[in-house]
């Protein structure tokens, strides 16, 4: 018998001597100081606004910041906080705790990162995710090219509305030996997860934690500009899709060709993977608390209707599992239909009416809607209430991180308001935007964003610090902010498919065991097609505006 697939193991750390990529908190923590510096060094300057509060072009003027030494060593001690609830001063401008106006600090896209984080963790706790992922799996065993088209497509739509990325490291110990079984090489499996996953984050509809933070930061509605991340979306995916299956079919015609050989006993699996292995067990790893996953463990065996499938299979979905996956369904597909501007959408105006039945839901709303839907998924799959309780506590504390990047980001664009040199940035750079045809100018904040999201890995961290300079950049083009939003997390997507900082990637290969180079091999040609015709889309969606 060939020897079954190890067991999912979480990568181990590596040993030895060796640098080690500093986390998002600790470049943004740096950005910070450094910031603080170079705002003596900026000349503080202003620009006239309009009546929408967005800079006028050409009106550009050196004024006193009037910030003594003090009064900055405050701005930088007081930058995480205001950074969360810091409040801008109508007359001044100037950004405090203590301040009468409106609500500067990013205190409600953070509740709305917890909130969506024990969403997501109270779902996976009922297992109704994973397993279902597994039934797809278990069902396509036999059609190979349709396994890696169901499980692309599944990864990106979860990818697009909702960011899903770090959770596809559970899925290794399933789909690895699915794979292997049906004549692929690893490289097939590990780009089925990550460039499925990836596809959908890079061309985000409403993801939270991408098109959501940067189009706070921007301004605008999160449904703004979602026509073109749709379509962007849609054709994306499928070419990345049918790379994938081209190269599986390659592997399985000539194993010679694959790109990262085959292990021992991989060539072995080819069609003999038992139904009851791997693919029968429900994928590890996902995100939930050791007490979440104990007692689903322990509550599974007793779940009414779930008999064995034919075959030794994984165990049908019961009907609990099937409540749960149609109420993440209804939730999400209801947080599109909130936020989406409907009426601009459809009659391609920007300034159009309203209609009547339009929500025009923000962060505050959506917050309020999955904490609410983190009740309702337990209720229905009956967790209990102090089970339910600990999972959205773990679920709010496994998302505090990126939270606390956004308000760390946030603060860094508080200093610069306070020493207001954010204007300074702007007019230095105007005279680049100034006369750039609309299209050029979207690809140059596509491309101008690749180093940074190098440097800065953390999707949220990232729009946070970037947006603020952005977005008044596309009103001096006249390009909507929206193509900016989408050029920015394009950038973002593309470079978190193959730069090692990111632990899906680099997670990934570990866990499928093929070598990080030979992945860069694989997923080169990808990149290069990714790269222009996401030039086209944001050209294009930039000419449109």
């Amino acid at each position: 018998m060939p020897s079954p697939e190890p067991p999912f193991e979480e990568p181990a750390p590596h040993k030895g001597a060796g640098l080690r990529f500093p986390s998002a908190l600790t470049i943004l923590a740096i950005v910070t100081v450094a910031v603080w510096i170079l705002a003596f060094v900026i000349p503080s300057g202003a620009y006239d606004r309009n009546a929408d509060g967005a800079p006028v072009e050409g009106t550009y003027h050196r004024v006193d910041s009037g910030r003594s030494f003090v009064d900055r060593l405050n701005d930088l001690f007081l930058s995480p906080v205001n950074g969360l609830y810091g409040v801008q001063d109508a007359k001044t401008g100037q950004v405090g705790p203590t301040l009468a106006g409106e609500l500067y600090g990013s205190a409600g896209v953070f509740l709305f990162v917890l909130a969506i984080g024990a969403f997501i963790t109270v779902v996976f706790a009922t297992g109704a995710l994973d397993r279902g992922i597994g039934l797809l799996a278990h069902r396509l065993r036999e059609r190979g090219a349709l396994l890696i088209a169901g499980v692309m497509t599944v990864f990106s739509v979860l990818g697009t509305v909702e960011g899903f990325a770090e959770e596809t490291l559970g899925f290794y110990g399933l789909i690895v030996p699915l794979m292997l079984a049906l004549g692929y090489d690893r490289l097939v499996a590990t780009g089925t997860i990550i460039v499925g996953a990836g596809i959908g984050v890079l061309c985000s509809t409403v993801n939270p934690f991408a098109t959501g933070v940067a189009s706070s930061a921007a301004g605008i509605s999160l449904g703004d500009g979602i026509v073109l991340r749709f379509v962007m979306w849609v054709v994306l995916t499928a070419v990345s899709i049918l790379y994938v299956v081209r190269y599986g079919r390659r592997v399985q015609r000539d194993p010679s060709k694959s790109l990262s050989g085959f292990l021992p006993g991989d060539r072995e699996q080819r069609r003999t993977e038992s139904a009851d292995g791997p693919a029968g067990t429900p994928a590890p790893g996902s995100p939930v608390s050791p007490k979440a996953r104990e007692a689903r463990e322990a509550r599974e065996p007793e779940s009414p209707g779930a008999p064995p499938a034919a075959g030794g299979g994984p165990p049908e979905l019961t009907r609990t599992h099937k409540l749960v996956l149609t109420l993440l369904t209804l939730v999400f597909a209801f947080m599109i239909f909130s936020v989406v501007p409907w009426s601009s959408a459809l009659t391609g105006k920007a300034d159009a009416t309203p209609y009547g039945w339009e929500l025009g839901w923000s962060f505050p709303q959506l917050a309020a809607l999955f904490l609410v839907a983190a009740v309702l998924v337990g209720v229905a799959a009956r967790l209990g209430e102090a089970e339910l309780s600990s999972t959205i506590i773990q679920g709010a504390a496994d998302f505090i991180s990126p939270a606390l990047v956004i308000v760390l980001a946030r603060g860094v664009t508080v200093i610069m308001n306070n020493s207001q040199i954010t204007d300074t940035v702007l007019h230095s750079i105007e005279g680049v935007v100034r006369g750039a045809p609309s299209a050029l100018f979207a690809v140059m904040v596509f491309v101008v964003n690749l180093p940074l999201a190098f440097l800065i890995p953390s999707t949220s961290g990232h729009a946070t610090l970037a947006m603020p300079i952005l977005a008044p950049l596309a009103d001096f083009a006249g390009v909507s902010r929206a193509v900016v939003v989408t050029a920015w997390q394009a950038a973002s997507g593309w470079m978190n498919l193959w730069v090692p900082t990111t632990a899906v990637t680099i997670g990934g290969v570990a866990l499928a065991k093929v070598g990080y180079n030979k992945y860069l091999r694989f997923v080169a040609p990808l990149l290069a097609i990714l790269f222009v015709l996401i030039c086209a889309f944001v050209a294009a969606g930039a000419a449109l505006t």
